[in-house]
């Protein structure tokens, strides 16, 4: 199979739906359009890089395709968009090479498979320490967060939102808009559990709310 020929797939993967993949879809394909690689699909995945393989539903889709040799390679941006769990990157590293299928990451321009197919130890160092340093980051930030709340903390400064707001109480009602009517019509406790088909404790904190509602 010549160069040109070679089927590869791009795997992009974010944290949070705020972020962004557009960039590196982008670099990744200018990359294929490059080396001639013709891109048979783009899997992206809105999900924490500490996540378990379980929870990677575009991994286990890279994984598909390599074993029914759809694809030759697998092209990511940095080893930290692959996975943030060095057993879940180094498990995806490995069923890959299982199946002839290297993994590209575009940060270092490196592949864990040579030309001829055989195991490139470069690559391997340096997918080991490049796991291992992302794995850390997301360490180094938890303790990041886990300080500056205790600090906050000792400062006197309540974390989270107050409880009992207006706020909270409204989504509470409006969450529980069928009771709220119930009540409103005049309905007991015990009866508007029934019609509604929730719990007296429901309906109960739901009769407190709007008493506090009122009280406002």
């Amino acid at each position: 199979m010549s160069e040109a020929e070679i089927p590869v797939a791009i795997l992009v993967r974010v944290s949070t739906v705020k972020q962004e993949t557009q960039r590196q879809i982008s670099e990744l394909q200018d990359y294929a359009s490059c080396k001639g690689y013709k891109v048979i699909e783009i899997c992206r995945e809105v999900v924490s890089g500490r996540a378990d393989e379980d929870s990677r539903h575009a991994l286990r889709h890279v994984q598909d395709l390599a074993r029914r040799g759809k694809i030759k390679k697998v092209l990511v941006h940095e080893i930290s968009r692959l996975a943030r769990r060095n057993s879940v990157a180094h498990r995806f590293v490995e069923a890959l090479e299982d199946c002839g299928v290297s993994l590209y990451w575009h940060a270092q321009g490196l592949e864990t498979l040579l030309p001829n197919g055989t195991r490139n130890p470069a690559a391997a160092i340096m997918l080991a320490l490049l796991a291992e340093m992302a794995r850390s980051e997301v360490e180094l930030l938890r303790e990041r967060i886990k300080s500056g709340l205790a600090e906050a903390r000792r400062n006197g400064v309540r974390l989270g939102r107050p409880k009992g707001t207006v706020l909270e109480r409204k989504s509470f009602l409006q969450t529980h808009r069928d009771i709220v009517r119930q009540l409103q019509a005049g309905q007991s406790v015990r009866n508007t559990g029934k019609i509604v088909g929730k719990s007296a404790s429901t309906v109960q904190r739901v009769k407190k709310a709007l008493g506090n509602a009122a009280v406002s």
